[in-house]
């Protein structure tokens, strides 16, 4: 299993709109990712509502863990990016 540790991007941390973005780009791979803070519990990054618990702000360091290296690259990146930018 890979993982790779990320600080929230998105300007008020995972909310709604970049757990939605999140959690889609999770379905549409159909593959297993999970989200954690530092030594919490994983939850399932497909599903936003499950994203939205960590109540991760911006900057708060994330665990993004995957065995398909290509998606838990690209939610990687959408985790450090700010979805909330235009």
């Amino acid at each position: 299993m890979g993982y790779i540790t990320v600080e929230v991007g998105s300007t008020i941390g995972l909310h709604a709109r970049p757990a939605n973005i999140i959690a889609e780009t999770v379905q549409a791979a159909d593959v297993p990712v999970t989200l954690s803070l530092l030594g919490g519990e994983p939850v399932d990054a497909g599903s936003a509502l499950m994203i939205m618990t960590l109540a991760a702000a911006k900057g708060t360091k994330v665990v993004v863990t995957s065995d398909h290296q290509p998606t838990l690259e690209k939610i990687a990146e959408l985790v450090a990016a700010d979805l909330d930018a235009n």
